[in-house]
């Protein structure tokens, strides 16, 4: 099959485009960067906000798989009309370029931080949360859960007004190689491999449910099946890990290292559990890297950078 991936040169993009060739599938990467990562890939260097650019970039390819967008939620409060704009703008505009192009679907990247807007108490009997929960609008809180969420509803739209199918993934809090310096396991590394003390927003007892890259990328060819058309699944990681956790992973890796405490971010992401059932009853899906395992890769990857960055 031959699929298209915006955002395929960044972190998550990246491993997705990987595994969908070793999958067997032509990949086109659509991205507004020049970073080859893969030859065996073809590039088509496009900005999600021009229509009648994607829309030719995207011919020829039977589904998209859209990760491109404002993922940093500290870009996101600093920049929200940018952060609208391609979050919710750019979402339209590769829909609108997929209905153009004639494509069968679109995958669209989302988050469980929607599920921080989860109508009434946010707990749910049994494994968690899913994704039949419904939201209230007036606690969507940060402006990144905001963009995420209307642009989940915009998919929908589409699907009902012009008959474009979709499947939107809400990722779990994502790590490993190529994630982003600001990702909180990432910036733990650095700083004990600088020799820099380890500092924790707020208490430290916030618990994540990190998920593997590659276990995301694994889902992403899942969800080509025809059984993945139409719906929503979470993509949520096996086993919550307080953010003392991280730290004390990073210690046991790279230590001794030193931990100081300061004030919590506003409008931070509240863990709530998230139930994966219906990514394994519908995709055989379930997250399969331990969290000690995919830090230990992310620090191989890291340290094999530096070594390729200090020979020239």
């Amino acid at each position: 099959m031959r699929v298209a991936v915006t955002g395929g040169c960044g972190f998550i993009g990246s491993h997705v485009v990987e595994r969908l060739l070793t999958a067997g599938h032509e990949v086109v990467v659509v991205d507004s960067v020049s970073r080859r990562l893969h030859p065996s890939a073809e590039y088509a260097r496009v900005d999600i906000l021009d229509p009648a650019g994607l829309t030719t970039a995207l011919e020829g390819s039977e589904v998209v798989f859209h990760l491109a967008a404002m993922a940093d939620v500290e870009q996101v409060r600093d920049d929200p009309v940018r952060a609208v704009r391609l979050n919710v703008e750019g979402t339209t505009s590769v829909l609108e370029a997929a209905r153009r192009a004639g494509l069968g679907r679109t995958v669209l990247a989302s988050t469980v931080w929607v599920y921080g807007a989860a109508a009434g108490d946010g707990e749910q009997p049994g494994p968690g949360l899913d994704e039949d929960v419904p939201f209230d609008l007036g606690r969507s809180g940060h402006l990144y859960v905001a963009s995420k969420l209307a642009a989940e509803l915009v998919a929908h739209s589409y699907r009902d007004l012009y008959g474009q199918h979709f499947t939107v993934l809400r990722y779990g809090i994502p790590y490993g190689p190529r994630m982003r310096d600001e990702l909180v396991v990432a910036r733990f590394v650095q700083e004990a491999l600088a020799g820099r003390p380890i500092t924790i927003a707020g208490s430290g007892g916030q618990t994540r449910n990190f998920v593997y890259v590659g276990d995301l990328a694994d889902a992403h060819v899942r969800a080509l099946s025809a059984a993945a058309q139409d719906q929503t699944f979470a993509l949520e990681g096996a086993t919550a890990v307080s953010v003392r956790e991280i730290a004390d992973t990073v210690d046991r890796l790279l230590g001794p290292v030193t931990i100081e405490h300061v004030p919590a971010r506003d409008a931070d992401y509240s863990s709530r559990r998230i139930s994966n059932a219906k990514a394994e009853r519908l995709l055989g899906w379930s997250p399969t890297t331990p969290f000690d395992e995919g830090v230990r890769r992310y620090v191989d990857w890291h340290l094999a950078q530096d070594s390729r960055d200090s020979r020239g």
